[in-house]
């Protein structure tokens, strides 16, 4: 803890009053503190903004609003009873019965209204709230600090020194830093992962930083950790999805309460631009990789030609509209707690089916265009997700298809002869091996197909996201919980 904290102010014995010129009620009260001066003798007084404010009391100048800061005043008049040196009661704005009842005075300001609500506090003004943590929070920043000069631009600074992802990112000041750090009670240097291609620890701290850069709210910091978790092991191979010169990126996939208390989007544009939540959790992963491990576009990250979702590729299931289990649950997660899993996939591509009614017409639909994925001639290599919109997953409602019942059709729709498969069959040199000859092969491994529920109900459609090398070799999709 740094000297800051270990030095919080103390107050003295006796009636304490918090108040500032620029507030309505602490003028009005202003010859309710003479009274208790007075009455009590024992009365001090804390000014925010005007050591001469009140007439004909010693203030004493809290300006610095240090004071104001390490005893939580949110509000002003606030008035409080300290005995030795602890706080016994505090009441806010101007109440007289509750003004009475603290100080022991009765008959307190009879030509007053009865009472009157106080104003904010100067200790929480939006301008000046994160400055005061970094100020008196004890909160230390132990990573290197990067002066710039007086006529240094702080945006064309990111892009000069490589943090950037090639948009504009938020500078990542001890302020912003801190007030993001609020959003978890991880210890700052709880080390995350080691982030590949590099394998340099991530702190909490310096995933922090990276969600500042991306735009972040405190709130989404643990869902920014549990990504950055579930990325960094050998079973999602985060150093291959980079290496590899397809155009894929993890994709995070959002389930359980915390979707709905960060404000994730789960319906109408799930996996497009608008929502912050969406973009900047997504991107805030990204940017991990790029500045905490070293993963760039030209170096380690050789994709021939990349894809938008490398800039941030995240979204929330629709669980509360699904005729389905969520995803976290399927693959083991408790019921209502939150999770992330990763899926290593490339861009989107729409499934449109607008007259099947029935749930057979429209699995083999999925079935028809999951069968064209990465190469119709092509299986067990990849995996694949299927999010399916609101209008298409009704479908399966209305016929009480449960989710294993439409992996399973769309499995058995999937089973391809070899002699499909074969190099050169249909005039097409792409194939699957000759040791397969007498087989029968599924498109993909046992597992290897995620469904998700997620969109708008403005028409029947649904989404393929390809994915990258499945199994061992290659990567896997991973859950992991997020912890606050």
């Amino acid at each position: 803890m740094s000297d800051s904290a270990a030095k919080k102010p103390s107050l003295p014995d006796g009636l304490v009053a918090v108040v500032k010129r620029d507030c309505p009620t602490c003028t009005l009260v202003e010859p309710v503190l003479r009274e208790l001066q007075k009455a009590s003798g024992r009365l001090t007084v804390y000014t925010q903004d005007d050591p001469s404010f009140p007439a004909g009391l010693r203030a004493v100048d809290d300006r610095e609003l240090e004071m104001s800061w390490h005893h939580a005043i949110e509000t002003v008049p606030t008035l409080l009873r300290i005995e030795r040196g602890a706080e016994v009661g505090r009441t806010v704005g101007w109440n007289r019965n509750d003004w009475e009842a603290l100080s022991g005075v009765s008959g307190l300001g009879p030509s007053l209204p009865p009472h009157r609500p106080g104003c904010g506090s100067m200790s929480v003004d939006p301008d000046k709230a994160d400055a005061l943590v970094a100020r008196f929070s004890g909160g230390t920043i132990r990573s290197r600090r990067i002066e710039l000069a007086s006529l240094e631009d702080e945006m064309e600074s990111s892009f000069d020194r490589g943090w950037t992802d090639g948009l504009p990112v938020v500078p990542p000041t001890e302020a912003r830093v801190l007030r993001v750090l609020e959003g978890t009670r991880r210890a700052p240097d709880e080390i995350v992962a080691a982030v590949p291609p590099d394998l340099v620890p991530a702190s909490v701290e310096k995933v922090a930083i990276n969600a500042v850069l991306a735009g972040c709210k405190p709130e989404y910091l643990p869902v920014v950790l549990a990504a950055v978790e579930a990325a960094c092991t050998d079973q999602f191979n985060i150093h291959g999805v980079l290496a590899t010169t397809m155009p894929v990126g993890p994709v995070i996939v959002v389930n359980g309460p915390i979707r709905r208390a960060i404000g994730m989007n789960s319906g109408v544009n799930v996996l497009g631009q608008g929502n912050r939540a969406n973009l900047t959790i997504g991107r805030a992963l990204q940017l991990v990789i790029r500045n905490v491990g070293g993963g760039r576009p030209g170096e380690v990250d050789r994709a021939t030609h990349g894809s938008p979702g490398k800039l941030s590729f995240c979204f929330a299931e629709d669980e509360e509209g699904s005729p389905w289990e969520p995803l976290s649950v399927e693959r083991g997660v408790p019921a209502g707690t939150s999770a992330v899993t990763l899926f290593s996939g490339e861009g989107t591509r729409c499934v449109i089916d607008q007259k099947s009614r029935t749930p057979d017409s429209l699995a083999s639909t999925f079935a028809a265009n999951l069968r064209t994925l990465h190469h119709p001639k092509l299986a067990l290599a990849f995996d694949a997700m299927l999010v399916i919109g609101p209008d298409h997953a009704r479908v399966f409602r209305d016929a009480k298809w449960t989710k294993a019942r439409l992996l399973a059709e769309i499995e058995a729709r999937l089973q391809i002869p070899w002699a499909d498969l074969a190099p050169g069959a249909h005039g097409i040199a792409e194939g699957m091996p000759e040791h397969f000859r007498s087989e029968t092969l599924p498109k993909f491994r046992p597992g290897g197909l995620l469904l998700v529920h997620a969109g708008g109900t403005a028409g029947l459609f649904s989404e393929i996201i390809g994915g990258w090398q499945s199994g061992p070799g290659g990567s896997q999709p991973t859950t992991r919980e997020v912890r606050p």
